[in-house]
This record gives structure tokens, C-alpha cells and sequence, in this order.
């Protein structure tokens, strides 16, 4: 081999050498960069298994975590191995015979970490996130009560107003101050207060229902003073339970929970007085539960929704205690006290509680996997402990932080969230609204009086008094869960039976309209509630019509008019042929009707005679209320021809008798204050 080949050939040798050199480096940077792409993807495969991460106010010393399946000895021995780690231990206390649906929501794959006090929270999650069997890690994110400023100003009761609303004979000697059961518009309850700005409840109490002691209401809240004379004879009672004797007497996992139990101490319900520092119980809970269920028609205090009649017949109230003094109020105890709802027999669950943390939807509060308290509110639901449905119904309150949204876990889609409105029918001003607020109720308003807001039980610990005023969306909550109990009530009565989605959709459908009330108003401010207020302003009356299946329509109060019987009779209704119309007396009554003259003239009378109370011509019904009130009437219709065959009749049609619901409102609340008809 020449010099000069010899150069050649070790050229070609250095160049393939530094070629080689190039592409190993190539090569390893490139590896380098698919595990560095690797090991982010882990990274973020961990990051989308913890929930609430960055949240203001998570409790520190503890942390949730859900397991792929049930998990083994060694899983829970890898846990407890953690950073930190103190105990681990299942969030929920099962209840023989409800293994199959612990497991369909994966109740019995959620565990509690609680970790030592000088443990790194964030580091013992992230850990914990890293293994694969564990499919979320939830921080144990600490809700808040929905109430406005906390505040309470205890009602002497004689200082209360009598005689100022004369009902059925109701003994209740305050009574006459709750305008939110029935509101006449007196202004006693605070500036520019409009009649029947309320749950439309006189008539379905004097007429339907007043409570059934079977239909259970869970108060998940502060503890509830089960010994206030208003609420006592009302309370749930375990019966398996023996008192004070600090036994689990039933097995349920429970010691003494006699009238509910306090998962903040894991003992019997309690309420703290308030220091010189304002630490303590509001009272929050035994307020809410007074206005759901305190015993009414009993000679004393005030009325609850679904209070009974003074005969031991009204609804009763479980104490599920997630707020003592300062402490309490994180996901997990509020997620084990819903659970403990729906094994012990509750219907509903009035929830005057909230995360003030906000999510831009359901998938970004949970993350598409689910929270401990939505699979423990999916388990209340699905449980059943009532004859009318195939499940039970969760009540929130939306919030007081006058957000554009409700609060999770009521925002959620099929959770109903209460917005709050005042005697004078327009949101109050704490409300939330908008998006996730589904429907409004009498939450008080204290800038329109103190009176304004709602009057209902309260510790005498506490206040040295037994009743009190507090207004919030807290407020608003219970009186649409005591009319929920109530339609439940009914339905059971009337022997009807419906699934949980039916019976969610009357309830949402059983409402008056609030938002021409609003359009109406000349007062700033007002416009942004507008179509934000859920479907309207509960109405007691219109749920027990949607429970019996009756049509129902609205009348203005002091005008004679037509109410168009299309939705009785379908479009035809205006050519067929009316036999008559019977209006019962306590129909009569209840609206305040007038005679009528002329029905004679009518092409379809109602009645030979030419006065009556209504008649009927060209489909439409023809009234004159001068009072508020709900009442029915039959309407007796020819179905097929002119005339009702049989007997020595030539043939013809069938005689229809049909119901139909009649509610008579203030078209401006009797005092010119604008439309809400």
C-alpha cells in the first residue's frame, strides 16, 4: 500500500470512527430524551389520580385514598410504609347487608391516611399517588356552613307577633312571624315584603298532608338539640340504641348514637357554647332542623314544613353532626355522616354546607373519578328507605359568597342546590347564583328588618333563648327539604310510587316564577339574577299536584278572568261539551271566590242557575278569586259527542270527571311592587 493510499484508507477510518461516535451520542441523547418524555408521562399519569391539590383550606394532618379494588394486607403495609405515615384506615363503616351496594360505589375501596403531626402533607400524597393500585388521592378538603356572617339575633317569645296570621287553628304562638311559611305582605317582615313570597304551604297542611313520622330528614350540619321542646317529639330515635351506657348496642359501629351521631368526636350529637372569642356552635343545626320538622299545632314556638299537626304525625329529624365548635367540616367526616343517612334510614339529606373552593365543572372537581362525597352521595341515593321511591334525595344549599355558581358538592348535575330569596321576593343579596342553582327558597334577607330573616329553633345554651332569627342559603336549604318530606309524605298516602329522577324533576318543576319579579323591579342591581335563580321559587302546593297527577294553573287574586283548560283537556277543550263544574267548599274558602252572574248566557254552562261560583264556556274556566290560595275543582265533560249515552239516552259519549288545581297569587304581591305572577 503507497503513502498516499495509506492516508486515504485512514481517513475513511477516522471519518467512520467519528461517524460511529456522532450516531452513539445521537442515540443516547435520544433514549435520554424518550425517558425524560417517559417519565413525565408517569409523572402525569401520577398528577391525575390527586384531587383538590392547591386548594386553600385542605385538612393538614390527613388525606383520602382510593384503591383500583379492595385492597390486601400487603397494599395497606406499602402505605403505611409512607413519609410520615400514622394509620390507615377505611373511611366508611360498613353496614351488613349493604355489601353489594358499598362495592357498586366503591365505598369499601376508600381509606383514610392520617399521618404524624410533623409529616409533609404534599410529599406523603404525591408518594402515596405513585403506586399503581391506588387509582385517587384526595386532599381532606374542609368545607364551610352557608350561612352570612353568622348571624343570630335570639326572638323572646312573647315579643313575637300575634294573631297577625290566623291558619287552621295552628297554636303555634309564633307562628304569626314566619313569612316564610305564610307571608300576607305585612310589612312587619320587612321593607316592601309581597304576600305569598313563600313555600305556598296553608293548603297543602289544611287539605293534604302534614308530615308522616316514617319519612326521615337527615340535618348534615352542627349538631341538632334534640331536647328543644319544639323538635323532640320530632326527632329520629334508634331504637337498637341504648343511652348514655357508651355501648354499640345495635352493631352498627356507632356508640350511643341515639338521635344521630357526632362524626367529628365519634360520640353522641353535641353543641358547644361559644367562648369570649366566638369559638363554638352557632346553633346552625338545630336551626335548620326547626324549620324542616318542629313540631307543629303544639302550643308553642313556631311551625316546621313538615312539622305534623300537633298529632305525633310529623316527619322526623337525624341529627348528623360534621361541625362541633371550630372543629370538623372536611370531606371525609361530611362523606361518612351521608353514608350514615342512608344505612339508618334517612329519605333526605338537608345540607347546608359547601366547598368554597371553585371548580369550572363536575370533571374538574373530580376529575372524572370521583370524590369520596360523591360516591357517598350516589350511595345515599341509591339507597332506599322510603315506599314512594327506588332511592333518596340530597338537598344543598348553593352558598352566601354572592358567586355566579354554586358550591360543590351541590353544584354537581344531578344534586339540587337552593339559591335564597327574601320576604320581598327578590334574591337576597348574600345569595349564589347561576350555573349549579336549581331551585330558590325564603332564605331572610336582615337588610330588609330583622324580622326579614327566618325565625326558627335554637339552643337556650347558647342564646338564652329558644328561638332565633338567621338568614343565608342555609336557610333556603331546609325549607325545600322539609317540602321534599312532605311529598314524600303525600305519596306514600296516596299509595304513589316514583323513581328518584321523577320525583327530583317535580320537585324542579314545582316552582313560581321569581324572574318576573325581578324583570319587573325598578331597584339596581337585580338584573344579573335573572334566569340565574334555578326554576323558580319553591311551591309546597304544585309538588303534591304533580304528585296526584292534577293539572294546575295560576289566577290573579281580585280579578274576575278565564283559566284556559288546555293543560286538563288537551287542545280540543275548547269545543267540547261541559256538563258542569263542582267547586268544593273548601275550595271556595281557601280562594276567596266570588259568585258569579251570567252563566246562563254561557254556550256551555256550568249551571241552570244564572249565579255560581265558576262556569265554564268555550274551554275556558271562569272565576273570580279575592284571596291567596290553592283549591281544586272537577270539571264534568262529555268524552265523544254532545251528550252522555245509556239507558234510554241515544247513544252518545262517556262522561269525563276531571281535576284541576287552581293557585290565586297577587299579580304585584298586593302592593304594587312589581309582577311575579
Amino acid at each position: 500500500m503507497t503513502p498516499a493510499r495509506l492516508l486515504v484508507s485512514k481517513r475513511k477510518r477516522m471519518k467512520l470512527k467519528s461517524f460511529f461516535l456522532i450516531m452513539l451520542a445521537v442515540t443516547a441523547a435520544a433514549c435520554s430524551v424518550k425517558e425524560e418524555v417517559q417519565e413525565s408521562q408517569e409523572q402525569l399519569a401520577v398528577r391525575k389520580k390527586i384531587l383538590f391539590k392547591g386548594a386553600p383550606q385542605v385538612e393538614q394532618s390527613s388525606f383520602l385514598v382510593k384503591f383500583e379494588t379492595v385492597p390486601s394486607s400487603e397494599m395497606i403495609s406499602d402505605i403505611m410504609k409512607g413519609n410520615g405515615v400514622k394509620e390507615v384506615k377505611p373511611l366508611f363503616t360498613h353496614m351488613p347487608g349493604k355489601e353489594e351496594l358499598e362495592a357498586r360505589f366503591g365505598l369499601d375501596r376508600w381509606y383514610e391516611v392520617t399521618l404524624d403531626s410533623d409529616a409533609n402533607l404534599d410529599f406523603a400524597v404525591l408518594e402515596c399517588a405513585g403506586y399503581k393500585y391506588v387509582s385517587t388521592v384526595q386532599y381532606n378538603l374542609s368545607c364551610s356552613l352557608s350561612d352570612t356572617e353568622k348571624e343570630v339575633i335570639p326572638a323572646e317569645e312573647f315579643l313575637a307577633t300575634k294573631g297577625t296570621v290566623s291558619f287552621n287553628n295552628v297554636s303555634d304562638t309564633m307562628f304569626g312571624d314566619q313569612w316564610s311559611l305564610i307571608n300576607t305582605g305585612n310589612t312587619q317582615y320587612g321593607t316592601g315584603a309581597v304576600a305569598g313570597a313563600d313555600v305556598n304551604i296553608k293548603d297543602v297542611w289544611a287539605r293534604l298532608t302534614c308530615g308522616d313520622p316514617d319519612i326521615i330528614v337527615a340535618v348534615v350540619d352542627e349538631g341538632v338539640k334534640y331536647s328543644h321542646p319544639d323538635l323532640q317529639n320530632n326527632m329520629w330515635v334508634n331504637k337498637g340504641e341504648i343511652p348514655g351506657d357508651g355501648l354499640d348496642n345495635d352493631g352498627n359501629g356507632y356508640i350511643d348514637d341515639v338521635y344521630g351521631h357526632n362524626f367529628v368526636t365519634n360520640g353522641p350529637i353535641s353543641w358547644t357554647i361559644i367562648d369570649n372569642n366566638g369559638n363554638g356552635d352557632s346553633g346552625h343545626g338545630t336551626h335548620c332542623a326547626g324549620t324542616i320538622a318542629a313540631v307543629s299545632n303544639n302550643g308553642k314556638g313556631i311551625a316546621g314544613v313538615a312539622g305534623g299537626s300537633g298529632k305525633k304525625d310529623g316527619c322526623r329529624i337525624m341529627s348528623c353532626q360534621i361541625f362541633s365548635g371550630t372543629s370538623g367540616g372536611t370531606g371525609a367526616i361530611g362523606s361518612r355522616a351521608i353514608k350514615y343517612a342512608a344505612d339508618m334510614g334517612a329519605s333526605v339529606i338537608s345540607c347546608s354546607f359547601g366547598f368554597k373552593y371553585a371548580f369550572p365543572s363536575d370533571n374538574a372537581y373530580m376529575k372524572s373519578q370521583g370524590t369520596a362525597e360523591i360516591d357517598a352521595i350516589h350511595y345515599f341515593e341509591a339507597s332506599k328507605n322510603n315506599d314512594v321511591l327506588d332511592g333518596n334525595i340530597a338537598i344543598f344549599a348553593a352558598g352566601n359568597e354572592r358567586q355566579d355558581f354554586a358550591h360543590y358538592p351541590g353544584a354537581f348535575v344531578d344534586i339540587i342546590s337552593v339559591s335564597a330569596f327574601g320576604p320581598d321576593f327578590m334574591p337576597a343579596p348574600y345569595t349564589n347564583y347561576g350555573p349549579g342553582c336549581n331551585i330558590s327558597a325564603p332564605g331572610g334577607n336582615f337588610q330588609l328588618g330583622n324580622k326579614a330573616a327566618i325565625l326558627s329553633t335554637l339552643p337556650s345554651e347558647l342564646y338564652r333563648q329558644d328561638y332565633g332569627y338567621m338568614n343565608g342559603t342555609s336557610m333556603a336549604c331546609p325549607h325545600v327539604s322539609g317540602v321534599v318530606a312532605l311529598g314524600l309524605s303525600y305519596a306514600k298516602q296516596l299509595g304513589k310510587k316514583f323513581t328518584r329522577e321523577e320525583f327530583k324533576q317535580m320537585i324542579l318543576a314545582s316552582t313560581d316564577d321569581i324572574d318576573q319579579r325581578i324583570a319587573n323591579t325598578t331597584l339596581d342591581g337585580f338584573a344579573k339574577y335573572y334566569h340565574q335563580m334555578g326554576t323558580g321559587a319553591i311551591d309546597a302546593w304544585r309538588l303534591m299536584m304533580h304528585i296526584e297527577g292534577t293539572p294546575t294553573s295560576t289566577a290573579q287574586v281580585g280579578r274576575k278572568q278565564w283559566i284556559n283548560l288546555e293543560n286538563l283537556l288537551g287542545t280540543s277543550s275548547v269545543s267540547l261539551t261541559y256538563l258542569d263544574v263542582e267547586v268544593p267548599q273548601e275550595t271556595i274558602n281557601a280562594l276567596g271566590l266570588q259568585k258569579i252572574s251570567g252563566a246562563n248566557d254561557a254556550k256551555y254552562p256550568a249551571t241552570p242557575s244564572g249565579e255560581c261560583y265558576a262556569y265554564i264556556q268555550f274551554g275556558r274556566l271562569y272565576v273570580h278569586p279575592t284571596k291567596m290560595g290553592s283549591g281544586k275543582f272537577v270539571v264534568k265533560v262529555v268524552g265523544g259527542g254532545d251528550h252522555v249515552g245509556g239507558g234510554n239516552n241515544p247513544p252518545g259519549g262517556m262522561e269525563l270527571d276531571r281535576e284541576i288545581s287552581l293557585i290565586a297569587r297577587y299579580a304585584d304581591g298586593g302592593n304594587g311592587t312589581g309582577g311575579w305572577l
